[in-house]
């Protein structure tokens, strides 16, 4: 069995890498046992300071073709409880949970003085590390907090080394998505003496707005603003800010992985581009605490079978095959090919192919894609008499690639909704690796 024990940040240990984000479900003491006993390694408390008012409603959603909460917005600010309150609890869960990792999200006014009192309560209270929260797209960075910090490289890095030093645990920066260049705030936290950073906090977002009362949601008495985005939709974005920080020479810090985590791929995806653990919040959110236990197996069988048997087997290993476009190989080669026998016919790739990319795909009889995909639906015909369907099916026609013009974009491959009907091939077209930068450097030359 793959052994999945964790050491963050040169200190931070807990059984699995599975934390939960700091958020509402690390709102309280009983949520944080309770995801415990589900089997998460750590908990990021949601964000203590000075306890705010929160608004009425909070949550707005993206949902697509039939599946909730695909992005998920909030506009809740930190903790509104009470600073006593929430140490209290942290060291409650610490006594009875030592082999967790309990790490404080701290978040004050800009003064030397309040950050080294709010580390030294968080620190006594039992926490194992301290998470600085320069991320929060609204209302606390209206209050010049949150990404109000995190977008100006001279702050994070000046307010970090205020926390280093009180700071007897690890100090993690949790970093901002709503900047031109993640790296330059990740550059200053190390400058600052961070000890690791987290990454992605939520994008700025407005969700939709309902067309009856034309007010954006989540609406507030009329009223809306922008919120922080989380979930499935911003996996991409984070997937391409950790692999910029963990491939950046100038940051070397460990990396607390955040945005979209909602089963064992996407933190296996997440450690291949160099984090350490990884955070969940929507997905806990959405399906309680113990889709853990799918993440913990997923990963654990994953690893026994490329025998991995820790995480640093295979920590970072895709970090390298990520490079600049211009260091790509133009004589790659690569064309769809269709499985007759898989094929149903319903055209998807046809149409997709001659409106959205090459023209490469061709089908016997038909010289327009709607034609092709409008005889497909014609294929049920519901008759008046027994109201019994019938399948009216002409011989299936089964589309064609021109290999010589197809350009092996990928778009059938991604619409067809057969699994391995379409498969992208290799093509030997016998021409040696040469990319853009070569290319350029040869004419040059």
């Amino acid at each position: 069995m793959a052994d999945l024990s964790t050491n963050f940040a040169g200190g931070i240990r807990c059984p699995n890498p599975f934390w939960l984000a700091s958020g509402p479900p690390a709102n309280c003491g009983d949520q944080v046992m309770r995801a415990f006993d589900a089997g998460w390694g750590g908990a990021v408390w949601k964000t203590i300071g000075d306890p705010i008012v929160n608004v009425s409603s909070r949550y707005s959603s993206v949902d697509l073709n039939g599946t909730r909460m695909m992005g998920l917005n909030n506009i809740e600010l930190i903790s509104d409880r009470p600073i006593e309150t929430n140490l209290r609890e942290i060291a409650e869960v610490k006594k009875r949970y030592p082999r967790h990792a309990v790490i404080a999200s701290l978040m004050v006014e800009s003064k030397r003085e309040v950050w080294h009192d709010m580390v030294k309560r968080a620190e006594d209270a039992g926490s194992d590390g301290l998470e600085l929260n320069f991320g929060c797209p609204h209302g606390m960075s209206e209050r010049g907090m949150g990404s109000a910090v995190g977008q100006v490289p001279e702050y994070a890095c000046m307010i970090t080394e205020w926390v280093k030093e009180a700071a007897r645990t690890p100090v993690l920066v949790k970093l901002t998505p709503n900047i031109t260049d993640i790296r330059t705030v990740a550059r200053a936290a190390k400058r600052g003496g961070a000890d690791g950073l987290s990454a992605i906090n939520t994008i700025n977002s407005i969700t939709g707005i309902d067309l009856d009362t034309l007010t954006p949601r989540p609406d507030v008495g009329g009223k809306s603003s922008h919120g922080g985005y989380c979930g499935p939709a911003v996996k991409p974005i984070a997937l391409h800010m950790i692999q910029q920080i963990a491939a950046d020479a100038q940051v070397g810090l460990p990396i607390s992985a955040i945005g979209g985590v909602a089963g064992w791929r996407d933190a296996a995806e997440f450690i291949l581009l160099g984090a350490g653990t990884v955070q969940a919040c929507t997905a806990p959110m959405h399906y309680g605490f113990r889709i853990v236990e799918d993440m913990i197996d997923g990963l654990s069988n994953w690893m026994d079978s490329k025998g991995y048997k820790t995480l640093d087997d295979f920590r970072g290993l895709s970090i390298p095959r990520v490079t600049d476009w211009q260091h790509l190989d133009l004589n790659f080669k690569i064309v769809a090919r269709i499985d007759e026998d898989k094929c149903i016919g319903c055209q998807l790739c046809y149409a997709a192919c001659w409106d959205g990319a090459h023209q490469c795909i061709h089908v016997d009889g038909f010289s327009k894609p709607e034609e092709a995909v409008a005889a497909t639906r014609a294929l049920l015909v519901r008759t008046p008499t027994t109201q019994a369907v019938s399948h009216a099916v002409p011989p299936k026609r089964v589309p064609k690639v021109d290999e010589h013009e197809c350009v092996g974009c990928n778009l059938c491959w991604l619409v067809c909704p057969v699994e391995d009907c379409i498969t992208m091939a290799r093509i030997d077209n016998g021409l040696a690796p040469q990319s853009w930068a070569q290319r350029t450097a040869a004419r040059t030359s």
